[in-house]
């Protein structure tokens, strides 16, 4: 969901542009492509201005000229707007340059043989992680989503993670700016940001249980990448009923960070130019269980039930 621009934010306190370069109608106009969560949908200037916190009339302006750049297309029947082809060939553009998605998502599909869930690869955008590649164990029954769906980054195991990752002054931005966007999260938000970041540099990865839905345990493991000069995500999510905090710590997180430095060889080998390379930086190791059947109890558990 699109939000409004705050130019002298900059939550992930990594390399920005000076507040003076950057033009104010460019970042409202992508406040407004950000409104759309999909090239199906379909959103009228109200629902844009709702969405974006901008005036309704700064919005009908931007909207007749993204559209005649064919950023947009104007539905006369539902008198509504939907992304064009301009927007869908940029996105296009970037999921065909990355090149070693076909290799992550073998990676992500192997952890999902082993581990019923569903694990994710996504990248962050103001308030919100995006999804680039996904996974999910047979017979697994999740939230629905894929390539492009946004989730919250104060609502989620991922998006925690990604906190953890912030200094505190970065921290502080982040916060100050979602505070207008979610006012009843921030109060419980800031003392666990700083549990996260501790427990983060220690051991490499964020469990959170319950946090976007009280069925599901989560597990994030940020990685870092050259490419985009910021931490991506890889995380998995659980039913709790299934994998509960120290299961989670004991046989879970072994894997996910092992999953993080798989990513991170042949990225590296694919292009040393043009293709993101990322890193997860050495943390105290956990043993990973030896045996590789250690899931299949909860495997059997989960197809009884679906």
């Amino acid at each position: 969901m699109g939000r409004r621009s705050n130019l002298d934010r900059n939550p992930s306190g990594e390399t920005s542009p000076p507040d003076k370069a950057v033009i104010q109608v460019v970042s409202r106009a992508f406040d407004v492509l950000r409104s759309f969560d999909g090239p199906e949908q379909r959103l009228g200037n109200l629902e844009i201005s709702q969405r974006c916190g901008l005036p309704r009339s700064t919005v009908s302006r931007l909207t007749q000229t993204l559209t005649r750049l064919g950023q947009l297309v104007y539905l006369p029947r539902d008198q509504k707007y939907q992304l064009g082809p301009g927007a869908v060939a940029m996105s296009t553009s970037m999921l065909r340059g990355m090149r070693f998605r076909d290799l992550i998502r073998r990676k992500l599909q192997d952890v999902a043989d082993r581990i019923p869930g569903t694990i994710s690869f996504l990248i962050p955008d103001r308030f919100d992680l995006v999804y680039l590649e996904y996974a999910r164990t047979f017979g697994v029954v999740g939230v629905q989503t894929s390539i492009g769906t946004r989730v919250p980054i104060i609502r989620t195991a991922a998006g925690h993670s990604y906190l953890a990752t912030l200094d505190e002054a970065a921290s502080e931005r982040f916060l100050k700016e979602a505070a207008r966007e979610f006012p009843d999260d921030i109060p419980q938000l800031r003392p666990r940001i700083a549990e996260n970041r501790q427990f983060f540099h220690e051991h490499g990865y964020v469990v959170s249980i319950g946090l976007c839905n009280p069925l599901i345990s989560g597990c994030g493991v940020p990685v870092w990448s050259d490419h985009y000069q910021t931490h991506l995500v890889l995380s998995i999510g659980i039913l709790s009923s299934l994998y509960d905090e120290n299961r989670m710590h004991r046989e879970v997180a072994p894997e996910m960070l092992e999953l993080a430095h798989a990513i991170g060889q042949p990225t590296q080998a694919i292009s040393d130019d043009d293709v993101a390379s990322f890193r997860n930086p050495p943390r105290d190791k956990t043993a990973r269980p030896k045996n590789k059947n250690h899931n299949k109890e909860a495997r059997d558990e989960l197809v009884a039930r679906t």
